[in-house]
């Protein structure tokens, strides 16, 4: 298995061109989120997840994890691993300095989790967790919850989990089960099962804080009679020490494809009596307030796909750079090494391209939520907020699927070597494949995307989108270099693709469900390939001012314009296909039944 080197230089780049780090610096409460603290940060994270967290990485996927008579029991180093994690204060860079945290902005928070999850994802897993509940609970819970359970949790002493599946309903949330009965000292008893919990039990901390949905007595049938329940593996007390032992509790683990190391639980709540819960936030809402968190999961599970790209594209490039064989097509060399033939250039730039593209959509996303936070004008903050709601399913989605493929392409890379265990590539593949099913499938983000997101405008948002990817590609065709004038065409193409399946979506949407929702998929990847190429753009754009400069690394520069460009001619122009698939609709399979089916 190949080491792991943070990206740190494209990383930056991002920051810096894409995402304006500089103007975030500027908003109220992040003014220590300055260039060198940003290169302090990454340059000691980066050592942190090659160092630590990447050679735990082969032990967790061979190891795995236990259920003994006390619980689970985390693979070798796992505990220590995680220890010099919270000690360095990396669980808390971004969450308020009110709990302990370090109030950084995500702009600079997410390239940290980036590197986590390349170097170990299974390890990564148990922090990103945490995180979504701290931001549900600074939403919903009491002062009282908060003084008790948050700053434990932002430095990582408690980990969090979200609790939402159950046997009987996995996607539906309506069917959940759970019940909560009140009590008269103003808690709860909690009862029910809940399955696919991470992290749901382990041993690396000493409390693990359950955030719970369940029903009231009196609820209302459907979401609407969905209550947010805390509820910890052990009561805590009002000084934050640790009482009795609470009736929650892991009764099996899952045996998975992926993730090994991350403890994947079937959690028993109230077998022995009822596991004391508190009501988060008004009873009822709490679907409200777990999409908080799931939210902030799915940004994470998003962010996990570009990690395993990069992991994977290293991998790919490393052993491409080694592997002697055949002929160089071009002078005719023998025995060169496998990155000189044709196909497997094609197939690392492939991986290469989407990664970046997916980077660069994610991190642009986590500056628009530190706008939304820090932003001074109401109305802008609204119209930065709205614009990531309208991202977060492009980088759920996009992100995910863009693991799967290029992980595979890892393997491919690798030939007969790539099926083989011992060399590692195939542990991206497997852990990928869930990102692109947990916290919502790709299927979800596409319907949340034109129902949830298109439908909450009448589609304002995304012409604010279109008219930023038309600034974008009338600044590449008005360059006096001929490479990015070819991008600025294709992306211009690409966004009237767009356009023009989104115009039927909004006409079809009302009066013709079924075809809307055959055709959210496709709607879906036509999105995140745009918005991919948007970014490669301006990726394009600012290295091309730094090459006119001669300042810096022009090197990189070339390379940064020679895969935005690759980019357009190979995936950009598929935009057009996607298009017209989504425009197709359900005619394909409307009115044949299950006959399809025979």
């Amino acid at each position: 298995m190949s080491d792991y080197i943070a990206p740190v230089k494209d990383m930056r780049f991002v920051m810096d061109e894409i995402v304006g780090l500089d103007a975030i610096a500027a908003l109220p409460g992040y003014e220590e989120a300055t260039p060198d603290m940003a290169d302090a940060i990454l340059e000691e994270a980066a050592k942190f997840a090659s160092g630590v967290l990447a050679p735990l990485n082969w032990i967790g996927d061979t190891q795995g994890c236990k259920l003994g008579p006390d619980g689970v029991v985390t693979a070798d180093g796992w505990k220590e691993a995680y220890k010099a994690f919270c000690d360095a204060g990396w669980n808390g860079l971004a969450s308020p300095t009110a709990y302990g945290g370090q109030g950084l902005p995500e702009a600079i928070g997410i390239a940290v989790k980036e590197m986590a999850s390349s170097a170990n994802l299974s390890f990564s897993l148990g922090p990103l967790l945490t995180g979504g509940a701290v931001a549900a609970l600074l939403t919903c819970a009491s002062d009282e919850l908060k003084a008790i359970y948050l700053e434990k949790m932002i430095s990582g002493e408690w980990t969090g989990t979200m609790n939402l599946t159950e046997p009987n309903a996995g996607s539906d949330l309506a069917l959940i089960r759970s019940r909560a009965e009140p009590q008269a000292d103003g808690s709860y008893r909690v009862f029910g099962q809940k399955i696919f919990i991470t992290y749901g039990d382990h041993d690396m901390t000493d409390n693990i804080v359950h955030l719970v949905l369940a029903r009231l007595p009196d609820a209302p049938a459907g979401v609407k009679g969905i209550s947010l329940f805390l509820v910890p593996k052990f009561l805590a007390n009002a000084d934050g020490s640790l009482g009795e032992r609470n009736d929650a509790y892991c009764v099996s683990i899952e045996h998975k494809l992926g993730i090994h190391a991350s403890p994947t639980c079937v959690m028993a709540f109230g077998d022995k009596g009822g596991a004391v819960g508190y009501l988060l936030g008004e009873a009822n809402r709490g679907l409200e307030y777990m999409f908080i968190m799931m939210n902030e999961a799915r940004m994470g599970v998003g962010l996990q796909g570009v990690a395993l790209g990069e992991r994977a594209y290293q991998q790919a490039l490393g052993y491409a750079r080694e592997r002697k064989q055949g002929r160089d097509a071009v002078t005719g060399e023998a025995l060169v090494t496998i990155d000189k033939h044709p196909d497997v250039r094609r197939m690392l730039m492939l991986m290469k391209s989407r990664v970046e593209a997916c980077r660069a959509v994610t991190y642009f996303t986590a500056g628009l939520l530190d706008r939304a936070h820090a932003g001074t004008d109401p109305e802008q903050k609204k119209r930065d907020l709205f614009l990531a709601e309208l991202l977060i399913p492009v980088v759920k989605g996009g992100g995910t699927e863009m693991a799967v493929e290029v992980t595979s392409l890892g393997i491919q890379v690798h030939g007969g070597m790539g099926f083989i265990e011992e060399t590692g590539a195939a542990q991206h593949w497997r852990d990928s494949r869930i990102t692109t099913i947990y916290e919502g499938t790709t299927g979800i983000q596409a319907n949340d995307l034109i129902f949830r997101k298109l439908m909450r405008d009448q589609g304002a948002t995304v012409k604010v989108v279109f008219s930023e990817v038309q600034g974008t590609a009338d600044a590449l065709l008005a360059s006096g270099r001929p490479e990015l004038r070819a991008i600025g065409a294709q992306l211009l193409g690409a966004k009237q693709a767009w356009f023009d399946a989104t115009e039927w979506v909004l006409g079809n949407v009302r009066s013709d469900v079924s075809a809307v929702l055959t055709a959210a998929l496709p709607y879906l990847n036509l999105a995140v390939l745009v918005c991919g190429g948007w970014m490669m753009g301006k990726a394009a754009l600012a290295a091309a001012n730094h090459l006119d400069s001669e300042a810096g690394d022009q090197r990189f520069y070339r390379s940064k314009i020679a895969t935005a460009g690759f980019y357009a001619d190979q995936l950009l122009a598929q935009a057009g296909a996607w298009s017209k698939v989504a425009m197709a609709g359900d005619a394909a399979i409307r009115g044949f039944g299950d006959v399809l089916f025979e």
